[in-house]
């Protein structure tokens, strides 16, 4: 079946099962990033539209990254706490962005979303779902669904194609990391829709002086091993700053590896990237934390979160410990070969 095959089929099924049905909940990332703000907002001007069922868009963290709350604010986003929803009073759910059992949002483990739709690697769980639309070949979610509008034949308005075009620009690095000619011809589509100025702002999102407390934390604790850099973060109000870390440090002349980590309710959250292509992130970072929590991510960058039983430092102390030396063993990085990066 061809994408565009594809997308007909589930848009098909999609309006039939939203046929007698009220509200519809959406569910992102714990920490959602740009893209999944998108494909969310997107799903809804497609229900909204096909259908008069209502829809609300939660997650289970918070919106930490400057880029990611002015994003929000453009949207003006209600977004709901899962921790105040009683997903049984909703008449379907989706998930968009990521899936059931990937520890990264709050999705109920005991019940099963009517809609996943994901660019990331398919999860088990998935399979029991109504609908699914996991294309992992994609460079982002909101590049499906911006093929869903297209087949419905809805044009978005400039906030809601500023949102898709930054979505898509962010999570392949404009174009740069895993794009595909699908998330290409969504851009060159939704270029002439989007607000250039907004989408300015967006990128240039002020900070708050948290970010630079944290940042000169991980720049201060950033260890080079061989060609990767690894740093910690203590206590972080910004879940979001360990990806925004690991992605700065990886543009070291030096580094195709980068790790970050850092503690945030009761869990140690992990952020990877590589430039190189002979081991996948993804791969690496499911490894680093094999049967002590979840991971997942694409071929140049990964997440992942450990649960902390009790937190106390000796318990933080030996997870990092573990988590440095899965790390560089598996990248083949010499452990002894230790050095300030700055």
């Amino acid at each position: 079946m061809t994408p565009n095959q594809k997308t007909q089929d589930r848009l098909k099924r999609i309006e039939e099962l939203l046929k007698g049905r009220a509200t519809l909940l959406i569910v992102m990332q714990d920490h959602p990033d740009p893209d999944a703000i998108a494909a969310a907002v997107a799903l809804r001007k497609l229900v909204n539209t096909i259908s008069s069922v209502q829809c609300s868009i939660a997650h289970g963290g918070t919106v930490g990254r400057a880029e990611n709350r002015a994003l929000v604010r453009y949207l003006n986003l209600n977004l709901r706490p899962c921790n105040e929803l009683d997903f049984g009073k909703f008449d379907l759910t989706a998930i968009v962005d990521t899936q059931p059992d990937t520890g990264n949002n709050s999705f109920p483990p005991d019940r099963t979303p009517d809609i996943v739709i994901d660019h990331h690697p398919f999860r088990q769980k998935t399979r029991q779902a109504k609908i699914t639309d996991i294309r992992r070949q994609y460079g982002a979610s909101s590049t499906i669904l911006y093929e869903y509008l297209s087949q419905a034949s809805i044009v978005p308005d400039a906030p809601l194609a500023t949102a898709l075009l930054y979505a898509i620009r962010s999570d392949t690095q404009d174009l740069g990391r895993e794009a595909t000619k699908a998330d290409m011809d969504a851009i060159g589509q939704l270029y002439p829709l989007a607000n250039k100025r907004m989408l300015s702002e967006i990128q240039r999102g002020r900070v708050q002086r948290e970010y630079y407390r944290l940042l000169g934390q991980a720049l201060q604790n950033a260890r080079v091993y061989d060609t990767c850099i690894i740093t910690s973060l203590d206590e972080v109000a910004i879940p979001d700053m360990v990806g925004e870390v690991a992605d700065l440090l990886l543009r070291d002349d030096t580094a195709n590896w980068t790790l970050c980590y850092g503690r945030y309710e009761q869990k140690m959250l992990l952020s990877m990237r590589t430039s190189q292509t002979e081991k996948t992130a993804e791969k690496i970072m499911q490894s680093v934390v094999a049967r002590r929590g979840t991971g997942g991510g694409h071929a140049s960058m990964a997440g992942g979160q450990i649960p902390l039983k009790k937190g106390t430092k000796l318990e933080i102390a030996q997870i990092e410990k573990l988590v440095r030396q899965r790390f560089l063993k598996l990248i083949g990085a010499n452990a002894q070969s230790c050095q300030n990066l700055i």
